[in-house]
């Protein structure tokens, strides 16, 4: 739900229909969007001027359902070195243990590093994406270390092949 103060907003009428929620917290805005229209929203607020993904992020708030929320960090550099700059938050909700989502790198190229950091340690897939494989885990890991349902301890992993 889009809070009344908030409606007239120049990004959030500018997505429209696709922004289902938004918070305005210490003059930074955050909307949350439907995981189908991630790729949508994205390209539309990069022709608005959002020409860099600072970030992508997960939240794992397990054992709630949805699940992961999966946080894209916007920025809108101003080109000509006047005007300030801008950012806004994105927000997605996916649920359940096979969570997927459609990767922005046809929108910018660089969140193929993010979403395979998402993918190898929260096991989020985002589909489309390039070259989808584990980043910083061996190949051969078993499960996701930062789902909170995961050991604390981890498992039991031999490092035979590296010595």
């Amino acid at each position: 739900m889009i809070p009344e103060n908030l409606r007239d907003h120049k990004h959030i009428a500018m997505l429209g229909a696709l922004a289902k929620e938004a918070v305005l917290d210490r003059g930074e805005l955050t909307m949350f969007v439907d995981a189908g229209s991630i790729v949508e929203a994205c390209r539309s607020l990069r022709a608005q001027g959002f020409n860099r993904l600072s970030a992508v992020s997960a939240i794992d708030w397990f054992p709630q359902d949805p699940r992961f929320e999966v946080v894209y960090h916007l920025h809108a550099l101003p080109m000509t070195g006047a005007g300030a700059s801008e950012r806004v938050r994105l927000k997605c909700r996916i649920g359940g243990d096979n969570a997927e989502i459609a990767s922005v790198t046809g929108v910018w190229e660089g969140a193929g590093w993010y979403e395979r950091e998402i993918f190898d340690l929260f096991g989020i897939t985002f589909t489309g994406h390039p070259d989808l494989r584990r980043i910083m885990m061996p190949d051969d890991w078993q499960g996701y270390p930062l789902r909170k349902d995961y050991p604390i301890h981890g498992h039991k992993y031999g490092y035979a092949q590296e010595q």
